[in-house]
């Protein structure tokens, strides 16, 4: 038997999206019921949260080495960012011939609307005790000392995401590339990046690895009675709206 366990959409605390949270239960399941002789995750993922990635992989980890069972991820649109943190946690990637993968960088984005609020007579006024408590403040001008400081600060989680893909990734990864621009490959491409190792599915590769009769176990996100019908979707549509955004900038 092979356990799958489906890793879809933004990355992120809460119940917006996947976060260690929502999936260990899935997870913990997948490595122990039924005595699977593999598990493979199926990533379709923009990213999102630096730290949600990597609780996730993190754990997928703990518990493969501890069963001592093989991972492998099968990519299906897209797997960036965190969602590439996560594929990397697996033994190996496998991708489709158009899955998007990579972007390993870190990206911040947000609004300014000190002039909008001077043009109806707004006066923002902030109080700190500690001169770094207020920090890229909206509703004030750009100060260069806090852009510093926000690059300082994704130049610390770019260096952390850069050593878990080379710990996973190895030798594999082709050095004569700078693959840590934030850049994106696709399929075949990703493959010979060292990003990615075979182009394939998961049932006709799983079958080729473990005999055509093997069974499938899938592990998925159940939603409760009340989020079925409609408590939470507010904040179900606003997650939808923020994740087509993050999948917009790789053309999806």
């Amino acid at each position: 038997m092979v356990s799958v366990v489906r890793l879809n959409g933004m990355i992120a605390s809460g119940a917006r999206g996947l976060n260690d949270q929502s999936v260990s239960g899935l997870i913990e399941r997948a490595f122990t019921r039924g005595r699977p002789k593999a598990v493979a995750l199926v990533v379709n993922s923009p990213g999102g949260s630096p730290a949600q990635s990597s609780l996730i992989a993190g754990r997928i980890r703990r518990i493969a080495e501890e069963k001592k069972l093989p991972v492998t991820a099968f990519v299906e649109d897209l797997a960036a960012s965190g969602g590439y943190y996560i594929a990397s946690a697996a033994d190996d990637i496998v991708v489709d011939d158009n899955s998007i993968i990579g972007s390993i960088g870190v990206i911040s984005a947000s609004f300014g609307f000190s002039d909008a609020i001077a043009r109806i007579g707004v006066e923002r006024r902030v109080h700190t005790a500690g001169r770094s408590k207020s920090f890229l403040d909206p509703f004030q001008p750009e100060k260069d000392e806090d852009i510093a400081r926000l690059r300082h600060l994704q130049e610390q989680v770019h260096e952390t995401f850069i050593a878990h893909v080379r710990a996973r990734r190895g030798t594999r990864l082709d050095e004569s590339l700078d693959l840590f621009t934030g850049d994106v490959w696709v399929g075949r491409r990703a493959v010979e990046a060292g990003l990615a190792d075979a182009v394939g599915h998961l049932v006709p590769v799983m079958k080729q690895r473990y005999g055509s009769k093997v069974r499938f176990a899938s592990y998925g996100p159940r939603r409760s009675l009340l989020r079925r019908f409609g408590v939470e979707l507010a904040e179900q549509a606003a997650a939808g709206l923020e994740e087509r955004a993050l999948r917009a900038r790789f053309g999806l």
